[in-house]
């Protein structure tokens, strides 16, 4: 097997995934929990939990996305499995059946990410060519039409694509060189410009968000969109209703801002109305919309610019949900806070919280997914 040390480009390890060599990390167990109506949690049940409880017995899931009733996940093999809501087709199994269990999508084995946003899916293979499917009547599939799809439809012939993010009604996607790209609802309820392309308008196929080669992160929310540049610096744009671009004011942008003059912003996620994102030195910060909770800051109180979450610099990695935030910390334990209502904290209850609280003791988690609108939660685990 050829050897896979040195300095890969993110291409290059793409395609040694799909030729089998490159190590992948080794998978882990599948665990959900909060609101279960639709079958999301996929225990085979409608029933929500309000603790994380294993999703089957295996030990071999690598990366996840929830939506608003349904769920995605890859397995380490390459397989790609839904399951939840799927009125618009968002599962991929051509057919429009509700699941309340992981089925398989197809038979292929070279699945590499997912995204979910409302009622619509996303994933790219380790090929570098994106799919799409489900809800289509705004162009968030990228299909040149508004037509829904019930199974996965190739996004043009491109092979370049690293990554994808969905939002209420629009997407997000950055290629191998670091071009940003974007398509979908251009606006809504008087929330534009999420698309951030300087206008208002919808696209239904992705459109170059100005000409920089040096996008490496990116985060959808309900009507907003949030990027990390390879030099740290964290941009937004789109809906401002509560403050959620942390601009200092509450004016809607339709192409991107720098957020402040920072240059150390290393992970990022957007809720409904609020983000969070973390820094290089393991601090945690929030801001936007705070009625649930949500930010983390021990109050409801909205806010305009990015707060710092308590002292702590032990932060790895953060998700949003609708109105609740996931953080895990770099020794591995599971913390959440804001809407409960669902049991989506984790607690093994309704409560509330404004403030971060360990879920559970233990401390081998490794990923969360909450989608902008998910009341509910899915993660990984060793």
């Amino acid at each position: 097997m050829p050897s896979s040390s040195g300095v890969w480009t993110l291409q290059a390890q793409m395609q040694a995934e799909a030729a089998g060599n490159w190590p992948k990390p080794p998978g882990g167990g599948l665990f959900s929990w909060g609101a279960g109506g639709n079958g999301q949690l996929g225990q085979n049940t409608n029933t929500s939990r309000s603790s994380p409880v294993q999703v089957g017995a295996l030990t071999a899931w690598l990366e996840l996305s929830a939506g608003q009733y349904n769920s995605l996940a890859v397995k380490t093999d390459g397989t790609l499995w839904s399951w939840g809501s799927n009125g618009n087709g968002q599962l991929g199994q051509n057919n429009t059946t509700t699941l309340s269990s992981p089925v398989q999508v197809g038979a292929l084995t070279a699945w590499y990410k997912v995204a979910s946003g409302m009622n619509f899916s996303f994933a790219i293979k380790t090929d570098g060519t994106m799919w799409s499917w489900g809800y289509g009547a705004n162009g968030q599939l990228g299909l040149v039409d508004t037509v829904s799809r019930s199974s996965p439809v190739q996004i043009g012939a491109l092979t370049t694509w690293s990554q994808n993010a969905a939002g209420n009604y629009h997407t997000l996607a950055v290629k191998t060189d670091g071009t940003l790209w974007s398509w979908g609802l251009g606006t809504a309820f008087g929330n534009g410009g999420m698309l951030g392309l300087n206008d208002t308008a919808n696209r239904s196929s992705p459109v170059q968000v100005g000409a920089l080669t040096a996008w490496s992160k990116i985060a959808a929310g309900d009507f907003t969109s949030l990027a990390i540049k390879t030099d740290g610096t964290m941009w937004s744009w789109g809906a401002n209703t509560y403050g959620e671009l942390g601009q200092s004011d509450t004016t809607n942008r339709s192409s991107p801002v720098q957020v402040g003059a920072l240059t150390t912003w290393a992970q990022i996620a957007a809720g409904r109305t609020f983000c969070a994102a973390i820094k290089t030195d393991g601090t945690m910060w929030a801001w936007g919309r705070n009625n649930y909770g949500q930010l983390g800051l021990n109050d409801s109180t909205n806010r305009n610019s990015p707060v710092q979450i308590g002292a702590l610099t032990a932060w790895s990695k953060i998700s949003a949900g609708r109105s609740t935030c996931f953080a895990v910390k770099t020794n591995k334990t599971l913390w959440s806070w804001g809407q409960n209502d669902s049991g989506q904290n984790g607690q093994n209850d309704t409560t509330q919280r404004s403030s971060p609280v360990q879920v559970g003791a233990l401390t081998d988690w490794v990923k969360t997914a909450a989608g902008c609108q998910s009341k509910f939660c899915i993660a990984i685990k060793t």
